[in-house]
């Protein structure tokens, strides 16, 4: 095909205002354009991000590709790269790269599918892709090296920053509650608790969102496992409580138990930990909750107010109960749990609908 000539794309009918007409979009196409192939390339949305990346499929026939579009001011691919290459060397079903361009921020996947475990969670099914994920899950904290992948550490520091987000763009910006010198003080020793929790687990490679909307069912070697690019070295239970606790779909207290002691098993198992400690493992379990559940409140409300991604506040709900249900069962945590029931709920009730 002449350079001068139309490179030949299609749109799906209900693409959304701007996509034929987006920059970069076709500047991406034009790249990936001549590792496929002749013919006709179809290109649709693939998936939302709750970051700057986006992700598109691209059909050839009855082949397809996904193409990563991640701005280099906001995104670095090169974690992903790199995270990928190890993941896919322990065995685990993450997309091949098959082509890069680092300075524009493109990237040129394998395609593992369109069926998210958000949608295939019924009761039929349900034990056994969780037990698939669980598996999956054995396999990263056993065979992939946080060192040799140069994760960061999940430190004091980085736990600190993710609790600061509770108070600054749930409490704060979304709520409008402004705390006093008692209100502070109860948060500081809330996420000092929760951050001693944390390092003093075993620690493993954390995916960091290990849940169901970043978890596809394949047809082998199931899940397939995506957004793994924030990986650090971090705390046994954090992914566990990702998947198990997911801000997406919750489960009976029960069941949640049920998984998570059929998980102690295979940690204790395969040498992840060292002490048979069910009811330690647990309360793990739970103080990672809060830790992850307050970052999610929080980056929810600032995907609202900063991203304009209203979508997220639906899920509030579901996360803050999470927080009540937690706390309510740890008496350190009564404190917590006090002032989020009688000031951070009702708050809740004030606000108003989203805008659209």
């Amino acid at each position: 095909m002449a350079p001068d000539q139309p490179v030949p794309y299609e749109y799906p009918a209900d693409a959304p205002p701007g996509f034929r007409g987006d920059e970069r979009l076709r500047a991406l196409l034009d790249w990936v354009r001549p590792q496929l192939g002749p013919g006709t390339l179809t290109v649709a949305p693939a998936s939302s991000d709750a970051s700057f990346r986006r992700y598109f499929r691209i059909g050839l026939g009855d082949r397809s590709w996904i193409v990563m579009d991640a701005p280099p001011a906001r995104e670095d691919c090169r974690p992903f790269v790199r995270i990928a290459a190890g993941l896919r060397e322990a065995g685990l079903n993450v997309p091949a790269v098959l082509a890069s361009d680092f300075d524009r921020g493109f990237l040129l996947l394998s395609d593992l599918g369109t069926e998210l475990y958000l949608d295939a969670l019924d009761e039929r099914r349900v034990e056994r892709l969780y037990g698939d994920a669980l598996g999956a899950l054995v396999v990263l904290q056993t065979c992939v090296d946080p060192a040799a992948l140069e994760l960061p550490p999940y430190d004091r520091a980085l736990l600190g920053r993710e609790l600061e987000l509770f108070p600054e763009w749930f409490l704060g910006r979304h709520l409008g509650l402004d705390l006093d010198a008692d209100g502070r003080g109860l948060l500081e020793r809330s996420f000092e608790a929760l951050i001693g929790a944390a390092l003093e687990q075993p620690q493993v490679c954390v995916h960091r969102d290990y849940h169901s909307r970043n978890l596809l069912v394949t047809p082998t070697h199931n899940p397939g496992i995506l957004d793994f690019q924030d990986a650090v070295a971090g705390p046994v239970t954090y992914d566990l409580v990702s998947l198990l606790r997911d801000a997406y779909v919750s489960w009976p207290r029960a069941r949640v138990e049920h998984w998570v002691l059929g998980y102690h098993r295979l940690a204790l198992q395969s040498g992840i930990l060292r002490a048979e400690d069910e009811a330690g493992f647990l309360r793990w379990f739970d103080l990672m909750g809060l830790q992850r559940h307050l970052k999610v409140v929080g980056i929810f409300a600032r995907l609202y107010h900063r991203d304009g991604k209203a979508r997220y506040l639906a899920d509030i709900p579901r996360v803050f109960g999470y927080l009540v249900e937690v706390t309510g069962r740890h008496p350190e945590f009564a404190a917590l749990h006090e002032f989020l029931r009688t000031r951070v709920a009702p708050a809740m009730q004030r606000v108003p609908a989203p805008r659209r």
